[in-house]
């Protein structure tokens, strides 16, 4: 009998655990593509759960998801809100690679990392991990994203499975750890160039103090040495940034691999690439070419288009 209520009591614990939020999410196609209002599937879930939205508006589960989401809430289907969106064929985002500029806007609005490609450098999508979310396309400058139907006539989860779904979940799970794990680094890097330039100041400080002093007076040890160690690092930071960029130039002209298209951009257009490089320098996140690329996705078992030379 104790074995017994003690199965009783963990099946309880296992059922308890799963929320109303839960079983709305695992019924969303997991596109991410915010058409529903919401920034990605699991806030619409929690909204749904909760109220706060209808459970009508997620056009790329289609008129069945909204059958299976009236099922799960014990409610009448009701037609999709067409303020949201209509169902469709799914499409797939095809980078025209004759005008991309590299500008990594693209990449950066990708919910699922299905974008491979670095700064100046041809982009291509990763056709296996593209939900058709259509949000890559706004930002491009150049508009040279285009959304191709590929499923025929096939539309909602018609065009969509349930393994295509869970896998987009989980890439959209782990950019959002990626992207948290950046910003925790930059804010680290910021703490820390604010140490050391208030490191550099008081150094500074204390050597104009010293040299203020009566000629005959000499300055501390221990100032000058601070001044002198801040000064030397200050200096060996930037001959290695100059140095590095020096060897990736050298590299990438050896490669013919230099920017792109580069005679076609217009002012407008530079300006976009432009706040967008300098955002990425002020949160200390800007991509060089050690070490982006690249997108995570680039470790993905599909074969992404060879970019044109």
């Amino acid at each position: 009998m104790a074995s017994a209520l003690s199965a009783s009591l963990t099946v309880v614990t296992v059922t308890d655990s799963i929320t109303l939020a839960d079983r709305v999410e695992d019924l969303l196609p997991q596109t991410q593509c915010t058409k529903c209002g919401y920034a990605a599937c699991r806030p619409y879930a929690e909204a749904v759960a909760v109220g706060t939205a209808n459970y009508n508006q997620c056009p790329p589960g289609g008129i069945e998801g909204v059958a299976r989401l009236a099922a799960l809430l014990g409610k009448p289907v009701i037609p999709l809100n067409p303020a949201n969106g209509v169902e469709r064929p799914r499409p797939l985002a095809v980078i025209d690679e004759s005008l991309c500029i590299g500008c990594t806007l693209c990449m950066q609005a990708c919910p699922v990392d299905a974008i491979l490609g670095a700064p100046k450098q041809m982009h291509t999508v990763i056709e296996a991990l593209c939900t058709g979310c259509d949000l890559c396309v706004a930002p491009c400058p150049v508009d040279c994203i285009a959304m191709v139907p590929v499923t025929g006539a096939a539309t909602g989860w018609d065009a969509w499975t349930e393994a295509q779904a869970r896998a987009a979940r989980e890439h959209h799970d782990q950019r959002e750890a990626r992207l948290a794990r950046e910003r925790n680094a930059a804010e680290a890097r910021v703490a820390a160039r604010r140490a050391a330039s208030s490191t550099a100041s008081e150094a500074a400080a204390a050597v104009s103090a010293a040299s203020a002093a009566p000629a005959d007076t000499p300055a501390p040890a221990a100032t000058v040495a601070a001044a002198d160690d801040a000064d030397a690092r200050k200096r060996a930071i930037i001959q290695a940034a100059l140095e590095r960029a020096r060897q990736k130039k050298a590299e990438l002209a050896a490669k013919g691999a230099g920017p792109q298209n580069t005679e076609r951009v217009s002012a407008d257009v530079q300006a976009q690439i432009d706040a967008a490089q300098a955002r990425r320098r002020r949160l200390g996140i800007e991509e060089t070419a050690e070490s982006a690329p690249t997108s995570p996705a680039a470790d993905a078992p599909a074969t992404p288009r060879v970019p044109k030379p």
